[in-house]
């Protein structure tokens, strides 16, 4: 099992859901719906789609078991002034990968999400490094990401955090993984 990652910067702050979140469990649910029902932000992911509140609930619930039954470590990128959720780092086990994937060899995955109102600010080109050399350091070999070949904006934050094309995965996506 993976020890929690934690960081922080002057704007935000990386953490799996604490116990201190279960007062803010309706409001994280609420911004998960917000973030992935936004056109922008799943303009190459439209299977993550979240159609309502009940989804958003049932996926922050799923979220918290499969966080400590090391199927998957959710980690919520919450801005320091609102305390709202803006985004979402998702570290996918080689387990769960193998459910979804045909590979010969399966390392973990990590997807990211970020709400349109912080695109732009580059949270996540700062952000990524330093939550995947923390992942590593905990003897993780190395991290793998899928990305749609138009997504510029996804290549150039994994490629701050380390991440090197690797091979063609499908039609659309191509294969990172760390170096």
């Amino acid at each position: 099992m993976l020890k929690p990652v934690y960081f922080e910067n002057d704007q935000v702050f990386i953490h799996p859901f604490r116990p201190e979140d279960l007062g803010r469990f309706e409001q994280i649910s609420q911004d998960l719906l917000s973030i992935l029902s936004d056109e922008h932000t799943l303009k190459f992911l439209p299977g993550k789609r979240l159609r309502s509140l009940q989804e958003a609930e049932w996926l922050l619930q799923s979220i918290i078991l499969n966080f400590h039954s090391d199927r998957n470590y959710v980690y919520f990128i919450s801005h320091k002034k609102t305390n709202r959720v803006i985004g979402v780092i998702d570290l996918v086990s080689p387990k769960v990968a193998r459910e979804h994937y045909q590979m010969d060899d399966y390392p973990f995955f990590i997807e990211f999400y970020l709400a349109e109102k912080a695109s732009g600010s580059n949270i996540m080109k700062e952000i990524l490094p330093a939550v995947v050399n923390s992942i590593l350091s905990q003897g993780i070999e190395r991290i793998g990401a899928v990305v749609n070949r138009h997504n510029i904006a996804a290549k150039k934050v994994l490629s701050s955090a380390r991440f090197m094309y690797k091979a063609e995965f499908d039609v659309f996506q191509d294969l990172y993984e760390t170096a």
